[in-house]
Parts: structure tokens; C-alpha cells; sequence
């Protein structure tokens, strides 16, 4: 396949900020963008967004692009010439395009081995109460996500965790006995400190199954490089400072108390040391996972598994750019036991290929909530992919 049309223009994410859509052949990418980010991901734009607009607006690339593997043609040619939210938004329409001429979808095209009556779809991990960097309100928890996840039946798992949304701005509601407000990601604000939201957590926990005879897990996004400083976790809510072995004892107890199914980035980016002995102390029973620790980087991510630092894994496209590199890190966690999680942005916009992503590489679990159109997309689309094939 030929790039005979290739154009990119800015448009707005969620958040109403800059960033980059591409086209090619006609079909269309966007990339998101992200707030927490570790400070081991990729350059989003080589010197900045319009930039990067303009060079994709002078492309002349000349290569057939045929299978997802050509792809490193493309990148040897734009090497250092643009960032990874364009790179990501490229490929992405790319292989959209290639999908579209060879009569496929575009999970089709990502794993032509694929069995689809037998592949299992990603569990819904959706952030259900906010915190930390997202938040708007001056005082909020330290945490930055308060997260649900039910089945992997994304139609059943939409449902439920709209439901689960719901149920907890009620809650938050009666005990704040005021609105409730969505920080930048749709998720639910609170004053409330950690543990109360934890709280709020079970007995949503609860009232699910009491109402709907389903169960959901309860998950964490620490994000604690956020308050990571001068070698102490800085909470402000309540105020307090952690060592780095307090900080593991908390985490892990709160783990223990409130039956918590998934922590992620519980400690800081630098610390593989630490996230290895929480895994250790929690013996497994939740999932440890990376984010800023590893940053959707092959190399971070071999350190990660050598040091046994983690469980689980964030795979964050835009992180990297690469699709190539994407893949590889999706295989490498795999072929070692991880968890993978593939995960939206909190400056998303409407682009869904993070579904077909999930789907055709088989992630565990896509983390995006179930609130927004931005954020909806994804879901849907995999949604899309279960009534196509019937299931």
C-alpha cells in the first residue's frame, strides 16, 4: 500500500489542549495526551506540536507499506524528526489504512494469527473516584485513581461499571451532602482523604453485589512519584511523610484492609528495589504494577523484570510511539507472567485504537473510564468487536 494522502492538523484533547491528528488514505488517528507522566517517556513532539504537523504535512515517503512489519521503514525514515504522540498517531492511521485496503479490521491486521471465538477480551479497569494531579479541588486525596473492574464481557462490564459510577456519586454525595464534580479524566472529585475513599470503595463494593449479584475488584493508581520529594512520600491529606519502607507497610496494609485487586506506581519511578519487596510482602495477591516506573520502554521493562519489581505492567502507546516497541513490550511482559494493561490518557481524544490494541494482543485489562465520549470510544469499540464476531 501506497501513503499516496498523508495530512496532519492540531485539534483539541479532552482537556482542550493541543495535540495531533493525522491522516492517511483518509482514515484518521489521533493521539492523547498525558499529565502524570513519568519522566522516562518518550518526547510527546519534537519541538512541539506544530512542528510535527508541518513535517508530517511534508512527508514524502516513497515505500509500500504491506504489513504491520514495514513499519520500520517508516520510522527509519521520520528517526528523530517528530515525537511520540505523532509517531503513535501516524502508525496508527497507517495501519488503519493498510487494514481498509486489505478488506480487514484493523485487529485483524495486528495478529493475522488471531483466534477470535477464542480470544479473550480485556477487562475494564475504570477510574471511578480522582485524586492527586487530576484533581481541580484544592483539597483531594493524595491518590490519584480510585479504580473498578467487573468482568470481560465489555458489554455486561460497561454496564456494571456505569452503574458502580453512579452508585458512588450518590455516596459521595449523601456524605459530602453537596455535588459532585468530574475532574479531567470523568472521574468523580472528593475531598475525602485515602482511606475514606477506600471506604466509599466497599461499600460500593458491596451495594453492587447486594443490588446486582456481581462482584467488582477494587484498584489503586498511587501515582506516588507525584509526591515523591527529597526521599520522602509528602502526603497532604492527611499530612504526613513516609519513609520508603513505610510507604511499602502502608501500601501493603491498605492492601490487606480494604481487599485491594490492583496498585499501581505505589512507589516511586526510580525504585525498582522497592516495588520488588512489596511484591514480595503482598505475595502476590494483587497485582504491583508499572507505570512511570517502566514507561512502555523495553529496557525499563527488562530491568523490571529482572530485579522481580513487578506483576503487572501499563502499556501507554504514546509513551514510546513505536507500535513496533509497543508490541515487543506486550510480548516480553507476556512471555514473563506480567499482566499488561493498556491504558487511555488523561488528555484523550475519540481515536479507539487502543480497543483493537487490547483485543488483538491479547492485554488482560484496558483502563479507560466509562464516562465521556473521548473515553467511551474505547469501550465501544470493543464492544463493536464482540457483536461482530458474535459473542
Amino acid at each position: 500500500m501506497k501513503l499516496k494522502e498523508v495530512s496532519a492538523r492540531v485539534i483539541k484533547d479532552s482537556r482542550g489542549e493541543k495535540t495531533i491528528l493525522v491522516s492517511v488514505n483518509g482514515c484518521l488517528s489521533s493521539s492523547p495526551s498525558g499529565k502524570s507522566t513519568g519522566k522516562y517517556e518518550a518526547k510527546p513532539y519534537r519541538h512541539g506540536v506544530e512542528h510535527d504537523v508541518a513535517f508530517i504535512n511534508n512527508m514524502r515517503f516513497s515505500r509500500e507499506i504491506n504489513k504491520f512489519e514495514d513499519l520500520e521503514f517508516l520510522e527509519n525514515y521520520v528517526a528523530k524528526q517528530i515525537g511520540a504522540n505523532t509517531m503513535f498517531a501516524l502508525e496508527a492511521s497507517v495501519l488503519k489504512a493498510l487494514a481498509k485496503s486489505q478488506g480487514k479490521e484493523l485487529w485483524q491486521l495486528l495478529n493475522p494469527a488471531i483466534n477470535p471465538k477464542k480470544a479473550k477480551f480485556p477487562r475494564i479497569l475504570s477510574n471511578t473516584i480522582g485524586g492527586g494531579a487530576h484533581s481541580n479541588n484544592i483539597r483531594h486525596p493524595d491518590f490519584q485513581e480510585f479504580l473498578i473492574t467487573s468482568n470481560n464481557n465489555p458489554t455486561k462490564s460497561k454496564e456494571i461499571n456505569e452503574n458502580a459510577y453512579c452508585q458512588a456519586k450518590t455516596i459521595l454525595k449523601n456524605l459530602e451532602q453537596k455535588e459532585i464534580e468530574k475532574n479531567d479524566e470523568n472521574a468523580l472529585q472528593t475531598s475525602f482523604e485515602n482511606e475514606k475513599v477506600l471506604e466509599v470503595m466497599k461499600d460500593l463494593q458491596e451495594d453492587i453485589h447486594d443490588e446486582k449479584s456481581v462482584h467488582i475488584d477494587i484498584g489503586l493508581d498511587v501515582a506516588s512519584s507525584q509526591f515523591f520529594i527529597n526521599g520522602k512520600y509528602g502526603y497532604k491529606n492527611p499530612k504526613k511523610n513516609l519513609t520508603r519502607e513505610q510507604q511499602i507497610d502502608y501500601i501493603a496494609e491498605l492492601i490487606k484492609k480494604y481487599n485491594i485487586f490492583y496498585v499501581e506506581d505505589a512507589l516511586d519511578e526510580e525504585d525498582f528495589e522497592g516495588f520488588a519487596e512489596l511484591l514480595k510482602k503482598t505475595k502476590g495477591e494483587c497485582l504491583i504494577c508499572g507505570d512511570d516506573l517502566t514507561t512502555t520502554n523495553l529496557e525499563r521493562v527488562k530491568i523490571a523484570i529482572k530485579k522481580k519489581a513487578i506483576n503487572a505492567i501499563i502499556v501507554k502507546p504514546n509513551q514510546i510511539g513505536s507500535l513496533l516497541e509497543v508490541k515487543k513490550v506486550i510480548e516480553l511482559a507476556k512471555k514473563n507472567g506480567l499482566f499488561v494493561i493498556i491504558s487511555h490518557r488523561s488528555g484523550e481524544t475519540i481515536d479507539n485504537t487502543i480497543g483493537d490494541l487490547a483485543f488483538a494482543w491479547g492485554a488482560d485489562f484496558i483502563k479507560t473510564p466509562v464516562i465521556g465520549v473521548e473515553r467511551l470510544a474505547k469501550v465501544d469499540r470493543l464492544i463493536e468487536i464482540e457483536k461482530s464476531l458474535g459473542r
